[in-house]
Order: structure tokens, then C-alpha cells, then sequence
């Protein structure tokens, strides 16, 4: 599994777990998730996508 791909599977289950979107950003040749309400506009991140868990239906 890619770092890309282990980091969208953490990302989508955060926001489930939580139930707040989450951002999946990348900053130099890392990835990270936060919450999306505590990314800020000025960071200096490539934001990769935003997991919203009320997008999707339930798990089963």
C-alpha cells in the first residue's frame, strides 16, 4: 500500500470515528490529517482532499 493510500484509508475512518470532516493535506513529501476546521488558510499545505463523513452513507 502506498503512503498516499494508507494515509486517504486513516483519513476516511478519522472522520467517521470522529464524525467531523478531516483534510488531508501534504506538506514537502509528508502527508497529514487534522481536522478541517483547524486548517488555516495561511498554512503552507497542498491540501490532497477532505473526508466529510455525512457524505457517505452508512458503513453497512
Amino acid at each position: 500500500m502506498s503512503d498516499l493510500a494508507l494515509a486517504q484509508n486513516h483519513a476516511f475512518q478519522l472522520a467517521r470515528i470522529l464524525m467531523v470532516p478531516v483534510t488531508l493535506f501534504r506538506s514537502g513529501d509528508e502527508f497529514g490529517i487534522a481536522p478541517s476546521e483547524e486548517i488555516a488558510t495561511d498554512d503552507d499545505l497542498e491540501i490532497v482532499h477532505e473526508f466529510d463523513p455525512h457524505e457517505f452513507g452508512p458503513a453497512r
